[in-house]
């Protein structure tokens, strides 16, 4: 199987008590090298971008209804079933951002094309990935 490799762009705003919203965009990518995960990189406009990884199958979910209990939390708005709140927690700080739902969806649909829900598994190259690990153990003993 070949790499395929889906990027979107999406504005994402961040919600913060008391203060305007801020908007901010974020370059959304999925590799089917690592099927189960997206990649969000926040660009704040500051120079250098923050990223997180989540659960593909987390931002789905929270398309539908609350997801998440760690660090990532995903859920529609109640009172704007067009946008999706996405809740973010790390030992640096918090935040919370909203994003329109249709968007989050289409990047997700093509992710799905690439690699259907629940063939992810059939996409991982165990000897690609044993290879690396053994690779670091190795440099790490040197």
């Amino acid at each position: 199987m070949r790499d395929e490799f889906i990027c979107s762009t999406a504005m994402f705003e961040l919600i913060a008590p008391d203060a305007p919203v801020v908007p901010v965009k974020v370059e959304l990518s999925y590799s089917s090298r690592d099927p189960y995960a997206v990649q969000a990189s926040f660009r704040t406009g500051h120079g250098s971008a923050v990223d997180w990884v989540f659960a593909r199958d987390l931002l789905a979910d929270g398309l539908l209804g609350p997801a998440g209990t760690g660090d990532v939390r995903v859920q529609p708005l109640l009172h704007d079933e067009t946008r999706v709140e996405l809740e973010l927690t790390s030992p640096s700080g918090h935040a919370v951002f909203t994003t329109c739902a249709a968007t989050l969806s289409e990047f997700l649909e093509r992710t799905f094309d690439v690699v259907p829900p629940t063939t992810e598994y059939s996409w991982l190259d165990f000897d690609d990935a044993l290879s690396t690990l053994l690779d670091e153990t190795d440099r790490a003993r040197d």
